[in-house]
């Protein structure tokens, strides 16, 4: 007992290393900092040069800069323009958000099935989120034509189509339409993801207890999958409040005023009408737009979203 005690006594005895935390502190630092300086330089000094020239009559061709406070303001709260484009792009907003959210998770529920062949069904719904903006919208621009795929069905079925997107009754649907079956496919992935993190047990216990599944997905489902739901529901709302290419290149902001959306506006204004002051204007109002619904979103979780408090 006494030789095994002299040898532990031996043995050296390796002190724990002292922490680091200005160590640490300082390297998580050099991990953010390259984020940290993208986003200020080339999101928040941008956008205080944007609120800037929105106080500015600016005239880039000339170099002049006219000093005007809320004139731009005051004249873009007045032009009946801007206000059809407002009422377009929430209305157009709010389409691609339902349809988007209800066809998402719809097609979420009927794929997440073990089935043969069911890898291939995902990937079809899915390819329409790689594919460019430019020739998805050019495809659909053919399909929504008088002459084209889509109203030729609907003469096989004797049906005469109208035209899509020369129509002020149907331009801002057929956008709505397009935008949505463009990006689904992503709103779907991460539903499918949230529907396997499901339990499967609470699902069963559910359905021994007598619930249909209508009542088991409403009261089951949809709660555990409500923080996706928020998620997708707040990236959906930008994205649509964003949207431009195709507007410009299925109906040019027409007829009239029908599809004339914020950025659209903002564009003409700025590159066509040569307004930079004013165009600010517009792009610091969408702007607002967009924080405040997300806002709005994100205030109402604690009403809704499972586990907040």
């Amino acid at each position: 007992m006494t030789a095994r005690t002299s040898a532990a006594n031996d043995r050296k005895v390796v002190p724990n290393p002292r922490p680091r935390p200005d160590r640490d502190r300082w390297l998580g630092v050099a991990f953010v900092a390259p984020q940290v300086l993208g986003v200020i330089i080339l999101g928040v000094v941008p956008f205080l040069f944007v609120i800037w020239y929105s106080l500015n009559e600016w005239r880039p061709l000339t170099g002049e800069m006219e000093f005007t406070g809320l004139g731009n303001y005051s004249r873009l709260f007045a032009d009946p323009t801007f206000s059809a484009s407002v009422v377009a792009s929430l209305f157009f907003s709010a389409g691609v958000l339902v349809l988007n959210l209800v066809i998402a998770i719809s097609l979420a529920v009927l794929l997440n099935r073990r089935m043969k062949g069911i890898t291939a069904f995902r990937t079809v719904f899915f390819s329409p989120v790689v594919v460019s903006v430019v020739a998805w919208s050019v495809t659909w621009g053919f399909l929504l034509a008088p002459n084209g795929g889509i109203n030729g069905a609907l003469r096989l079925l004797g049906i005469d189509g109208p035209s899509w997107l020369a129509d002020s009754s149907t331009a801002l649907i057929s956008l709505v339409v397009v935008q949505v079956f463009k990006g689904v496919g992503m709103n779907m992935v991460l539903f499918l993801a949230a529907l396997q993190s499901v339990p499967e047990e609470i699902r069963e216990a559910a359905q021994l207890d007598g619930a249909s599944p209508w009542k088991s997905f409403r009261s089951i489902t949809v709660p555990m999958i409500a923080p996706t739901i928020l998620l997708t529901g707040i990236l959906t709302t930008i994205g649509s409040l964003e949207v431009f290419a195709p507007v410009q290149l299925l109906t040019d902001g027409g007829p009239g005023n029908a599809t004339n959306v914020l950025p659209f506006f903002l564009y003409r204004t700025a590159f066509v009408s040569q307004q930079f002051g004013y165009a600010s204007a517009i792009g610091v109002v969408l702007f607002a737009i967009i924080l405040a619904l997300t806002m709005l979103q994100w205030t109402s979780r604690r009403k809704w979203v499972h586990d907040e408090v």
